[in-house]
This record gives structure tokens, sequence and C-alpha cells, in this order.
């Protein structure tokens, strides 16, 4: 009598994947729970692209089956200090009590509408994006409000309204300040020294130090009780 042999796929999850510390640590969020990863990172026109090499370097790391690195041109109307280089990126301090001028206007609606399609187009049901609304710059498109509705939305405007299944968008840093989520990321082996978070790094990748991105991510390291491998200028 022959043997049947069941074959188990693993469920698909598409994770946005910036290059930063919150999406690396995201993506190996996404694989310890199982999940066969599809990475998908923007070329839009970032004063800070180096993160791009680090998303790269993240992706290779951890095995994704696929990473997509999309061209999108924000620059074309700026409206953010990461997309339009006459305006200065601001130091934390400056950037208090304010969305800061590094917001992007709309990006993470953009980012999750694309991530949609190739979830769709994969007949993947997951997707993984890691907003935190703890320890943020207070980016509206990063809050628990604007995920939810556009998970609905998401859900409402794809074959899933018609058919029986649903897209299902995880935010598992959601509620995690920069502490916990290190201290999550080492002990899933996430290698930090490959993430870039500095809005502002000079040419050779190494961060400003000053601007609030860096901010949140030398008090995270502090407060975690983790050496900081960031390379500073």
């Amino acid at each position: 009598m022959g043997v049947k042999v069941i074959v188990m796929c693993k469920k698909k999850a598409v994770i946005l994947l910036s290059g930063g510390l919150d999406s690396a640590t995201c993506l190996a969020i996404a694989q310890s729970q199982g999940f066969e990863c599809y990475a998908l990172s923007f070329d839009y026109g970032q004063r800070h692209r180096c993160e791009l090499a680090s998303a790269r370097k993240i992706a290779a790391a951890a095995g994704v089956t696929r990473h997509i690195i999309m061209p999108m041109d924000m620059r074309q109307w700026g409206g953010s200090a990461l997309t339009d280089d006459n305006l200065a990126v601001p130091t934390a301090e400056e950037s208090a009590n304010c969305i800061p001028i590094t917001y992007v206007p709309a990006r993470n609606l953009v980012f999750l509408a694309v991530a949609s399609a190739w979830a769709e187009a994969i007949d993947c049901r997951d997707i993984f994006i890691g907003v935190n609304s703890v320890d943020y710059s207070g980016y509206p498109d990063c809050r628990e409000e604007f995920i939810r509705s556009f998970e609905k939305t998401a859900n409402l405007g794809t074959r899933a309204a018609d058919e029986d299944w649903k897209f299902t968008i995880h935010t598992p840093l959601q509620h995690w300040n920069k502490a916990e989520i290190i201290r999550e990321g080492c002990r899933l082996g996430v290698d930090y020294s490959l993430t870039v978070s500095c809005y502002n790094p000079d040419s050779n990748g190494r961060a400003c130090g000053i601007c609030p991105s860096c901010a949140l991510r030398k008090k995270g390291f502090e407060d975690a009780g983790v050496k900081d491998v960031t390379l500073y200028q």
C-alpha cells in the first residue's frame, strides 16, 4: 500500500519592509508565527534611500520568498522633509507636540493599498506593517484607528467583498514602546546592525543622531539595556 504524503502549505503574508528597526522586527514576528513572507519596500524618493540597501540585507538574511522594491516618486509633490530637500529635517526637540515635517502625506495609506494589491494577486490574506502609536512621531497613518479603517476598506474594495475571505492587517508593534520592540527583536534574533532608522544620514549611511527617529531609537536601546549597534556620524 502506498503512503499518502500530505504537504502543508504555509500561509502567505506580505510584510511592509522599510529597512528600519520596526519593520525588521515585524518581519521576524511574522516568520515566528509561521508565515511564508513576501517583503515589499518602496523607493519613493526618500532622503534616506540608504534604508533600501538595509531592506535588501534584512530580506536576504530572513530568507523571504520574494522581495520587491517598488519605485514611486513622491518627490513630484513633496510636502515632507523626507521628499523635499528644501525642507530641513528637524531635531527631536523641534518636532515635539506636533505632526512633524518628516511626515510623508498619506504614505502608509498608499503603501498599504499597494500591499493589498500584491497580496490579492498571490492569494495572500495577511499583511504586516510595523506601525506603532506609543514611541512614535505622531504620524496619523500610524494610529490604530487608521489601520482598522483601512482593513475594512481593503475588504470592501477587493474580491474579498464577494468571496468568502478577508484581509487581516497585522500590527504586532502597535502598543509596544521601542524598548519592548527591541527586546522582542533580540529574542527572535534580529540583527539590528542591518537596520537604518535615521531620517538624515550622511553619504556613508551613518545616522545623524539628532532627528526624531534617531532619538527614539537611541532611547529604545538604552531603555532595553541592549548595546546600540547604530553607526553615528
